[in-house]
């Protein structure tokens, strides 16, 4: 029996909102910080705080990277915040995977009117060396990945007439 093993990393790339959110977290810290120290006022300190707190835990939730792993006719995707934390997002089994085609491949003509459930496991577009790929799952469920080819060619070897790679 032929066993494959395939790992990807791909990084979420941080939108407008948030690096927003980072921006205004860390000016209010240092400006309430800085308030502290000039009048010396407990309350403050203590917002101070609460502020470094939520200013560590929107760094946490905004640096994001999503690992992908086929082992054994499965994709599993884990979510790694912040490089410190995982937590396991989705287990696909390719036995059950209708159709994992590029975003814009022909073969999704088909499926674009359907309303599913859409999670975004992906970078948002295409990055160098990988192309996003749609896949739709069980028919209610449709998952966004960026691939590469070797780890898609892999998938396809176990499921030739679900994966297209055009």
């Amino acid at each position: 029996m032929t066993e494959s093993y395939k790992e990807l990393m791909v990084k979420k790339e941080k939108g407008m909102k948030e690096a927003f959110m980072r921006a205004a977290c860390t000016t209010f810290t240092v400006i309430i910080g800085l308030l502290t120290i000039l009048t010396v006022n407990f309350l403050l300190f203590i917002v101070t705080v609460a502020l470094g707190v939520l200013t560590y835990f929107v760094f946490q939730w905004t640096d994001i990277e999503y690992e992908y792993l086929y082992l054994d006719k499965e994709i599993t995707v884990d979510k790694v915040m912040a490089k410190s934390r995982r937590k396991r997002a989705v287990v696909l089994e390719v036995g059950k995977i209708e159709i994992m085609a590029p975003e814009n491949s022909s073969q999704l003509e088909y499926y674009k009117n359907r309303q599913v459930k859409t999670t975004d496991l992906s970078a948002g577009h295409d990055l160098p060396g990988q192309k996003l790929y749609v896949v739709y799952y069980e028919g209610s469920q449709k998952f966004l990945l960026n691939l590469d080819d070797d780890f898609a060619n892999t998938v396809r070897l176990v499921a030739p007439r679900h994966v297209y790679m055009e």
